[in-house]
């Protein structure tokens, strides 16, 4: 008989490995997030395995990107799941995380679902590539655990090329981890003149009801 694995909330084991200011310590992320690279997908807004959550997601994302084929980088992409939606959409994608084994995983998603899509390990909040490179910046919840969100917002922003899009996908969840959306819309107007907020509370993104604020701010100037 096969072992059912527990779904791990990753939110609520964050919280132990997390500062005052409800923000992931630098020195054990790498650490943290690989330990949990195979159980990640587990989720079902990690792994989008569900055709219901996927086509939610779908529905959500893919009409904030520009026309096909745009430049997208999916910063703190995990185990490449949203890198893989976009690159089977049309759009030029590239990933990066600091967690090998996540990096492994996301590979191995791109290559069983025959695109093209680059997935390299690196540090989100210093990301290698030029500036002016992408017309999308993608996060998914990686600005609350950045140690400097500033430093690394404003990173993202040189990344993108002339009218590029900003896409951040945050929570400030039940367990006491993450950012709330009115605060990281002020971060974002300290670089750009637009920050809508989009609240996700359509249980369809998440496979379950939630009772926390989840969102995503999408900054087009």
């Amino acid at each position: 008989m096969d072992t059912v694995r527990p779904v791990v909330d990753f939110a609520v084991v964050a919280r132990s490995r997390v500062s005052g200011a409800g923000r992931m310590e630098a020195m054990l992320a790498s650490e943290y997030w690989d330990s949990g690279a195979a159980e990640f997908d587990d989720r079902p807004d990690h792994g989008l395995q569900d055709p219901a959550v996927r086509d939610a997601w779908a529905r959500l994302l893919l009409p904030m990107l520009p026309p096909v084929p745009s430049r997208v980088v999916d910063l703190g992409c995990g185990t490449g799941t949203l890198t893989v939606l976009m690159a089977q959409a049309g759009h030029l994608v590239s990933g990066m995380d600091f967690a090998p084994r996540m990096v492994a995983l996301a590979r191995e998603k791109v290559a069983a679902a025959d695109v093209v899509a680059d997935v390299a390990v690196g540090d989100a909040s210093s990301p290698p590539w030029k500036s002016g490179t992408f017309d999308v910046v993608l996060t998914r919840h990686v600005l609350w655990a950045m140690p400097d969100p500033e430093a690394a917002l404003t990173t993202w922003i040189d990344l993108l090329a002339p009218g590029g899009r900003l896409i951040l996908i945050e929570g400030r969840w039940s367990s006491g981890v993450g950012v709330a959306s009115a605060d990281v819309a002020e971060l974002v107007l300290r670089h750009r003149r637009e920050a809508e907020v989009t609240i996700l509370d359509d249980p369809a993104l998440w496979g379950t009801p939630i009772n926390d604020e989840r969102y995503v701010i999408t900054s087009r100037c």
